[in-house]
């Protein structure tokens, strides 16, 4: 009997990860995995199947309409996997606002709230967008979920949420929503299947990757988040400002003259550790490069970090653990280090060594605070959301 396949879209502001999966009696499994890289042309498909990578370069170009691009994915998939077995398709969507407080099956009025959330994520949301639409052309008798990376958050309550705006603004809808709940569902679900304890006590968990943001979460239960309105929120990025004085704003669009156009590339795509260190976006790079301003760009993503966590504690009304996770999060020990520093007043302490080797546990025994190490999987809290949906 042939396996039943599930696939996820993950899509980002300028990448397409893809998730091949397959259903088993309990949950599915990963098989493989894909990658469109839009920043880097011509485009090209990277696949990854058990320990076999290939990379397939594509013809199609046109970002904005990726019936093309999918087309030629699916032909490239079709070489490796039976897509006749493919009873569904889950996607990530960053947005949810307060309309989506969970997965939901795909149909038009699913659609058409999602369309309502784009000027809420103007980056992301256009491209799941395109997916979806795409898709359903290319496999118009497919069942598609989509899973929102707010909906983890919605546990937080009204004072965390809240700006100090007028009450009415609050009401349409400029308040405090929250990103990456994907990834912190599947570290609270790790947690609890790996480390029962510390899964039901104060834990801070910090995805770093091009984007990043802090979560802290209470019995599994998401209570306080780094980003809030939009994914520009919180703490230092590649690229992104973190949080900003909107003073700073004003100050750009009536003394400086920029248009909003000019400050959102600005705040979105030349800030972050690109900005300061005006060497590179990528925390690897700068690690190897010995001028101060890459030092300098580090020094204040991991400061920024540390005053993040100290933050959500004050939310979560103590600490005892912070779990680091995605791609700087889970490989690079420097990072970890220097965040580590700024918290020995709380009892942190890292053993050097279990850190260079990226171990689960980081911590000494004598650390008042456990540090973990645990890789996140944003795919399959999709594909298990995915399941949920259909049954």
């Amino acid at each position: 009997m042939k396996d039943e396949l599930l696939l996820t879209f993950n899509a980002g502001s300028s990448t397409v990860k893809i998730g091949i999966f397959a259903r088993g009696n309990v949950g599915a499994r990963r098989i493989g995995k894909g990658m469109i890289d839009f920043r880097k042309p011509p485009l090209t498909f990277h696949l990854t199947e058990g320990p076999k990578t290939f990379d397939v370069p594509l013809e199609a170009s046109d970002e904005e309409d990726l019936r093309e691009v999918l087309t030629e994915v699916f032909g490239c998939l079709a070489d490796h996997f039976d897509l006749d077995s493919v009873s569904a398709a889950g996607h990530r969507v960053v947005h949810g606002g307060d309309v989506f407080t969970g997965p939901a099956k795909i149909d038009d009025n699913v659609i058409d709230g999602i369309q309502a959330l784009v000027a809420l994520a103007p980056l992301h949301q256009p491209q799941s967008l395109r997916l979806i639409t795409a898709l359903r052309h290319l496999k118009p008798s497919l069942v598609q979920t989509v899973s929102f990376d707010t909906a983890f958050h919605r546990t937080n309550g009204d004072l965390v949420r809240r700006f100090a705006i007028p009450r009415a603004m609050h009401d349409e809808g400029i308040k405090r929503y929250g990103f990456h709940g994907l990834s912190y569902k599947f570290i609270a679900g790790a947690l609890a299947s790996r480390k029962p304890d510390i899964s039901q006590r104060k834990v801070v968990i910090a995805h770093l990757g091009s984007g990043a943001s802090l979560c802290g979460i209470e019995n599994g239960v998401s209570r306080d988040t780094s980003m809030g309105f939009s994914t520009l929120d919180g703490i230092p990025m590649a690229t992104r400002c973190g949080a900003l004085d909107p003073g700073v704003l004003l100050h750009l669009l009536s003394e400086k003259q920029q248009s909003p156009g000019m400050v959102e590339n600005l705040l979105y795509h030349q800030s972050g550790l690109l900005g300061v260190s005006g060497i590179s976006a990528d925390s690897r790079e700068l690690l190897a490069d010995g001028r101060p301003e890459a030092g300098e760009a580090l020094d204040l993503f991991a400061f920024r970090i540390a005053g993040e966590t100290a933050r959500i504690a004050n939310t979560l009304g103590g600490i005892d653990a912070v779990v680091f996770t995605a791609g700087i999060g889970e490989h690079q020990p420097e990072i970890r280090t220097r965040v580590a520093r700024h918290l020995a007043w709380l009892g942190v302490e890292l053993d050097a060594a279990a850190n260079a080797r990226n171990d689960e546990t980081i911590s000494t025994t004598q650390s008042r605070v456990a540090v973990l190490v645990v890789p996140t999987d944003e795919e399959q809290t999709i594909v298990d959301e995915a399941l949920s949906v259909i049954g």
